[in-house]
């Protein structure tokens, strides 16, 4: 059996058509040839873009000459007014500064000190998960943003704040394109950006709730009281170089992306893995196996005890990567595979593409957790596997998404069984994240 995915377009489709599929849904606007081609060039009126699959092209671009190709504006347009001048968005120095102040916060010592949190978040979600047909998509999102309420400011999605939070980016998440008018035509920044006024009013409302618990947080930090979590190291380092710590304002921006790229790309990812495993219960029951003995280790040691669940989880952002394109901007004339490519072209950078690439992997649409372990699996994921992105821009949190789903994945196939509701196959569609088009339903019931 194979994984459901996205029906491709036709090659060619007029730029009406073309438009008003991408913005109902980036993965089925793009056509089949994109599944074996190194590099495909797309014209509009407004700009070029170049979709790259060859992977020592995705290497210059991420890995070894990054600062030549910034992240594009165009997918900012739609985000900022939730984001602000977050760390996804910005470039250059900006950037620079946000990721030295950002990342000790993430650092191998640190996911040892959160892990009391997040395994505290997945008991949660196991006693939250109720038995019969249900749909994963709003369960998840559950479960991902209690764990980074607990780690990032020590409390339970159950507390007011996080609560609101939680209900408002659900209605966010689904009124956000992933590109609007703006994105297209490059509007002057003193023109309206073309944003719904539910979108406005939604990032608005999330800002401001962010804005409570941030400026709560700065309050006990001066005070010398506030816990010892992801919230407080971020708030109270400073920048090597300027000495600089983040400003409240500077903090609301950096929290929202925290909230958008750890609550929703885990979510999305937890979702398709558990609907995964109904598809297919023999490893489902593997993984049970492993979780019944391992989870009796209740220290961070028992990460290196998930290994089938850590390769599960593994093969769940390969087929269903939570972020599907990247996109990155030339700042110079570049010539790729005999191609020249003008300044301020837009280069796209796919994991939806890459990671079911027909020339590199074996079995690209397959679900074989199994695959880690070979040759070909081996290479791939040195060459064509970026659920994270890669290189100077690397996911700040993508060690923590490796500890977080893999125990969390472990603790609910231990509590449950799931299994397919036939006919309810989920449909892939790319809202902010890669989702189900009409949820994920599958059978829940107790072991």
């Amino acid at each position: 059996m194979i994984p459901p995915k996205p029906a491709a377009r036709p090659d060619r489709v007029s730029l009406l058509r073309y438009l008003r599929l991408f913005r109902q849904d980036i993965l089925s606007a793009q056509p089949a040839r994109l599944y074996r081609a190194w590099m495909a060039e797309f014209r509009t009126v407004f700009f070029r873009s170049y979709l790259l699959n060859q992977p020592s092209l995705v290497e210059t671009v991420l890995k070894k000459r990054p600062d030549d190709f910034p992240k594009s504006g165009r997918v900012g347009e739609g985000l900022r007014p939730l984001l602000g001048n977050s760390v996804f968005l910005t470039n250059g120095e900006t950037w620079k500064r946000q990721r030295r102040i950002i990342d000790p916060a993430f650092e191998g010592g640190r996911l040892r000190d959160t892990f009391p949190a997040i395994r505290a978040a997945g008991e949660a979600a196991v006693a939250r998960m109720g038995e019969g047909i249900t749909d994963l998509e709003p369960q998840m999102s559950h479960a991902a943003a209690d764990v980074i309420f607990r780690t990032l400011f020590s409390i339970p999605i159950e507390n007011e704040i996080a609560t609101q939070v939680f209900a408002e980016f659900q209605a966010y998440q689904r009124t956000q394109p992933i590109l609007n008018l703006a994105a297209f035509l490059r509007l002057p920044r003193w023109m309206p950006r073309g944003h719904r006024a539910r979108t406005r009013a939604t990032a608005r409302s999330i800002r401001a709730l962010i804005t409570q618990l941030t400026a709560d947080r700065m309050a006990r930090i001066a005070a010398g009281t506030a816990p010892d979590d992801l919230a407080t190291k971020i708030m109270t380092t400073a920048d090597p170089v300027t000495g600089q710590t983040f400003s409240t304002g500077e903090m609301v921006d950096q929290v929202a992306i925290f909230f958008l790229a750890g609550h929703e790309t885990s979510a999305s990812a937890l979702g398709w893995a558990l609907y995964l495993l109904a598809l297919f219960p023999d490893w489902q029951a593997r993984l049970a196996e492993e979780a019944e003995t391992a989870l009796e280790t209740r220290d961070f040691s028992v990460i290196s005890r998930l290994k089938v669940s850590r390769d599960v989880f593994r093969e769940a952002l390969r087929l269903y990567p939570p972020v599907p394109m990247m996109v990155r901007e030339t700042t110079c004339p570049e010539r790729f595979r005999n191609r020249d490519i003008p300044t301020g072209s837009q280069m796209v950078i796919s994991p939806w593409h890459l990671h079911r690439h027909e020339r590199l992997w074996d079995n690209p649409d397959g679900f074989d957790p199994g695959r880690w372990s070979t040759e070909n699996g081996k290479r791939c994921m040195r060459e064509a596997y970026i659920p994270f992105s890669a290189g100077a821009r690397v996911c700040t949190g993508a060690g923590f998404a490796m500890v977080e789903g893999p125990l969390l994945l472990s603790m609910l196939v231990r509590a449950f069984r799931f299994e397919r509701v036939a006919g309810r196959d989920p449909v892939p569609v790319a809202h902010l994240t890669v989702r189900a088009k009409d949820g994920i339903w599958v059978k829940v019931s107790r072991r």
